[in-house]
């Protein structure tokens, strides 16, 4: 779950009743009319576990893996050519240091 949709969670769970365990923050959060995305985060949370403030819903949302089942956000590019400085990157004595040239 992305920071600002952990946020966004927390401020629609303001007044929720604590301790509270998941049926009763989706309850809550279904009559604050939360997006489905989080109420998807919340049917998440563990079953059996009991939350004693809504930090400790945010924390649990952010530190899960996401499920295996979603497509990888970013996934790997193809390298877009050479290197700044071109072959000299890789050489172990470029011919140009970068010192100051000359102009005259």
């Amino acid at each position: 779950m992305e920071p600002k949709a952990a946020a966004e969670l927390k401020s629609i769970l303001v007044g929720v009743a604590l301790p509270a365990q998941k049926p009763d923050l989706l309850e809550y959060a279904v009559s604050n009319r939360a997006q489905p995305q989080l109420l998807d985060a919340l049917q998440s949370l563990p079953e059996d576990e009991q939350f004693q403030s809504l930090d400790d819903v945010v924390e649990e949302l952010l530190r899960m893996e996401p499920r295996r089942d979603q497509p990888v956000p970013h996934e790997p590019k193809e390298e877009s050519g050479l290197p700044p400085g071109g072959d000299d990157y890789t050489r172990a004595s470029p011919a140009d240091t970068g010192r100051v040239r000359d102009t005259q």
